[in-house]
């Protein structure tokens, strides 16, 4: 055994365990969810490629790469994987890839790295505010908000649409052609990548312009703790003008929902598509660009797949149930786990529930945690795009994590906030007792019980004394036991 993998091995987990004879099927999905994330994909790292900043550390000399058929970490995937569980199981190494896919500019300063998918940059903003919440590391934090700022200046620079008030770029990890319609799909271009097709560069896309919401509130928060409150009003006043034009271009009020995307270019310039965006339509709940009636819209319209939400629904008209596009209707569990998560925060507690089984029935068959699955049969499928088959890889990372936070962050509520963590659980019936143990948070360890059912807490202790949340403080074992109606 090598010293990386002794460490990795004396770091302990948490253990899980559901009431109600759930946990053969819920408790083992979230011990390989486990395994997959800090066995197979906490990998170590060449510092000539990943540490470009030199804030990278060793130990634990680690970082996530993105699964089993990507050895890099990608800025989305590092950033997801983070933001889903890792700045929570593995804190360290959750640090290391977040500056993994970040440089130094000529003058020093920090920055996101730049490439040609900068649409998914900025979900790396949200990651590491939330690792911030997690941990509680100022250094970190400074380091962060520079490379936050920097890489929304020079993103708005580049891509803002004045005349909208929107940013511009594909969506969220929709790097693939096949999650688009015609136009900007190319019948005679045989790319599938989604830049090579013309006009998309200049398409609006909901899930994008959520995430820049969130990262700029993100930004807002993060100039707050380093006491730049002048930093903080600008950011928060950008923030509230693309809530607004969010909601003003593709809130569609006769259907309840939003759409997916806004032609800047071409015949069809200024034309909403209507489609559903599981990513955008959960972004929207998530960060509160959604009003509370336009959650209870968005959670009561969403078209589900028989085995679970899809990427952009309907099928486009070159796919059909037989021949599904790559990034059309599929089920990508990552995209599942932000729709779950998007429903335990609006209080429906069937649509998570059936989130959480959704996922963990994927994985039931051997285990493992693929990339892409068939929406009606479940069969590991990558989908057609530009007309080919593609693969879904295996021991994809995003998947895995996507179930924990359903888990950690739906399940059982995990709200880090700068003095303590906080809970807002959601507890479906029959599923209770669930124990969470030997969980690491910051310097102590917890073993968190929830009974009961429902999202109304009637009891919160701490060590048997009536409690709000847990400390930052506090060192050593303790017991958190929260009674849910």
């Amino acid at each position: 055994m090598t010293s990386h993998e002794e460490r990795r091995t004396a770091a302990g987990r948490p253990g899980i365990g559901f009431g109600g004879g759930h946990d053969p099927l819920l408790g083992n999905a979230y011990r390989s969810a486990l395994r997959n994330l800090l066995d197979i994909n906490t990998v170590p790292y060449d510092p000539a490629e990943y540490d470009r900043t030199g804030l990278l550390t060793d130990p634990p000399g680690a970082l996530i790469r993105a699964g089993g058929g990507y050895e890099q970490p990608w800025t989305r995937d590092a950033a997801v994987n983070v933001w889903n569980a890792a700045a929570l199981l593995s804190p360290q190494v959750a640090r290391n890839t977040l500056w993994s896919v970040c440089r130094r500019q000529h003058d020093g300063t920090l920055v996101v790295q730049q490439d040609n998918q900068w649409w998914d940059q900025i979900v790396w903003a949200v990651a590491a505010w939330h690792h911030y919440l997690v941990t509680g590391d100022l250094a970190f934090l400074a380091d962060a908000y520079e490379a936050t700022a920097d890489t929304l200046r020079l993103n708005r620079s580049l891509h803002f649409n004045d005349g909208y008030g929107l940013f511009e770029g594909p969506a969220f990890m929709q790097d693939g052609i096949a999650g688009y319609p015609s136009p900007p799909y190319d019948p005679g271009n045989g790319s599938s990548f989604v830049l090579d097709h013309p006009g998309t560069d200049r398409l609006m896309c909901l899930s994008t312009n959520c995430l820049y919401y969130g990262a700029h509130q993100a930004g807002a928060e993060m100039a707050d703790v380093l006491g730049d409150s002048a930093a903080a009003d600008e950011w928060r006043a950008t923030a509230a003008r693309l809530r607004s034009a969010v909601n003003a271009h593709f809130w569609r009020p006769g259907a309840g929902v939003y759409g997916y995307l806004i032609h800047g270019a071409g015949e069809r310039a200024g034309r909403l598509e209507p489609y559903q965006e599981a990513n955008g339509l959960a972004f929207a709940v998530l960060f509160g660009v959604a009003s509370p009636e336009q959650v209870r819209a968005v959670l009561g319209t969403t078209h589900r797949e028989p085995r679970g939400v899809v990427n952009v629904w309907p099928h486009f008209a070159r796919y059909d149930d037989g021949r599904p596009g790559r990034h059309n209707v599929l089920v990508w569990p990552v995209s599942v786990g932000m729709w779950g998560h998007a429903a335990a925060v609006g209080g429906r507690v069937d649509l998570f529930a059936q989130a959480v089984t959704d996922l963990a029935r994927l994985a039931e068959p051997d285990g493992g945690f693929w990339e892409v699955h068939h929406a009606r049969t479940g069969a590991v499928d990558g989908g057609r795009q530009s007309g080919r088959h593609w693969a879904s890889e295996e021991h994809q990372t995003w998947s895995a994590t996507a179930y924990l936070r359903l888990i950690h962050q739906g399940l059982f509520g995990l709200r880090p906030e700068q003095d303590g963590l906080r809970f807002a659980p959601l507890l479906p019936g029959g599923w209770a007792p669930v124990t969470l143990s030997g969980l690491g948070y910051r310097g102590m360890t917890l073993d968190i019980t929830l009974v009961g059912s429902g999202r109304r807490i009637t009891s919160l202790t701490v060590d048997g004394r009536r409690a709000d949340g847990v400390p930052a403080g506090l060192r050593g074992r303790h017991q958190v036991r929260v009674e849910l109606s």
